[in-house]
């Protein structure tokens, strides 16, 4: 971590460091954050040796006691910073939660999901911007585009790709009957220029359109929204939530660099490990993960079998133990 960082002080030094302002202000985030881990992790040892002096004084003393317990657990999560070593884990994340077959019922539950992963953010201290949305027929939503910015945001986010369950009393049918509903989630990462991604002009079809969403008198009248279409892979990437037509272009580019580096690593763990392949792939009746909140509260990860009985909790962004879980295997 040290190393990084004295790479990353080297590059705050360059001359030309805020030609562009936007990888200036993320590399100087990216380096006070690593500076905040390396001083928690210091802190950490100092305490360690702190307590281990009052320890061989009073083993018996139950303040001191208290203070080794709470000390390990916060060990216990520090430690996994040692577990974001692929070259984005670092970075932040775009996440994307679908609505799966189902109509009002699969939009609620997307709905329920973006609001869980919005909670999730915020406990962390990511910020979190809507990049495009579109609201369900009667409630919930279609699906949602969110730019999580933030160290490690993408480190922690990137297993939770895959289909969600939810199984509930539905209060959308009136005869009180259990329902069971899908959603889908996809996480890439939000690359900065570090990591190189060559796109040709001729390879991408860009398209503009009236936005839907949000924004006033100005984005309903002109055709701001935009849609790249990157031709050889397939992969659309849309963004309308910016004041204007060059702003949603620069974004929507943004994100199909970051899709396309997450494409390679796919392929690249296709290659290296066929299980780890299988784990990125979304398909419907393969889920990772069931919320059952009727006839029993139960929240389980179906890949590592960790459980929560509080599920309210989950659904309230208490995912870490989840994420720590996939993380470690």
């Amino acid at each position: 971590m040290a190393a990084e960082i004295a790479t990353l002080e080297n590059q705050t030094n360059d001359p030309n460091l805020w030609d562009n302002p936007d990888n200036a202000r993320a590399l100087l985030q990216k380096k006070s954050a690593l500076e905040k881990s390396l001083n928690e992790l210091k802190d950490l040892e100092s305490e360690y040796k702190n307590l281990a002096d009052l320890y061989q004084i009073a083993p018996e003393d139950t303040d001191v006691i208290s203070a080794i317990e709470k000390l390990a657990q916060t060990a216990h999560t520090a430690k996994f910073v040692t577990l974001f070593n692929e070259p984005a884990d670092n970075d932040g994340a775009f996440l994307f939660i679908q609505a799966g077959a189902g109509g009002t019922e699969a939009q609620d539950w997307a709905e329920m999901l973006a609001r869980m992963y919005t909670r999730w953010a915020e406990r962390h201290g990511f910020t979190i911007e809507t990049v495009e949305e579109h609201i369900g027929d009667t409630a919930g939503i279609k699906n949602v585009t969110y730019r999580i910015s933030g160290l490690r945001a993408y480190g922690w986010l990137k297993n939770e790709v895959g289909v969600h369950r939810l199984v509930r009393i539905s209060p959308y049918n009136a005869n009180g009957k259990r329902q069971t509903s899908f959603a889908s989630v996809d996480v890439w990462p939000d690359i900065d220029d570090t990591i190189q991604i060559d796109i040709n002009e001729k390879d991408l079809r860009i398209d503009t359109y009236r936005s839907s969403g949000a924004g006033g008198q100005h984005v309903n009248k002109t055709d701001s929204a935009v849609r790249i279409t990157h031709i050889p892979t397939g992969i659309v990437v849309t963004c309308q939530n910016e004041r204007s037509q060059f702003q949603n272009k620069d974004m929507a580019m943004k994100m199909l660099r970051s899709r396309l580096y997450e494409l390679e690593m796919q392929k690249r763990a296709e290659e290296e490990n066929a299980a780890k392949a299988l784990q990125k792939k979304i398909e419907w009746g393969s889920q990772i993960r069931n919320y059952v909140l009727y006839p029993y509260q139960l929240v389980k990860d179906v890949r590592t079998n960790v459980e929560k009985t509080d599920s309210a909790a989950v659904l309230d962004g208490d995912l870490d133990d989840f994420m720590l879980a996939s993380l470690q295997q």
